[in-house]
């Protein structure tokens, strides 16, 4: 799998906070920001296929 760049800006205090979160974790500020953006692809998808299995069978 290739990479791409994303440039983000944002505000000194989230930065803090998400240096933080990403030291608590044990990654890079960017590590900890793509493992959050996976998952939370991965929930919305999930999701969507949870919704869709229901339509197919029924609610239950």
């Amino acid at each position: 799998m290739g990479s791409t760049v994303l440039s983000l800006r944002m505000d000194g205090e989230l930065l803090e906070r998400l240096r933080q979160h990403a030291a608590r974790s044990g990654m890079s500020v960017q590590d900890y920001v793509v493992r959050t953006l996976v998952r939370e692809d991965f929930d919305e998808r999930f999701h969507a296929a949870v919704d869709e299995t229901e339509r197919f069978y029924g609610a239950t």
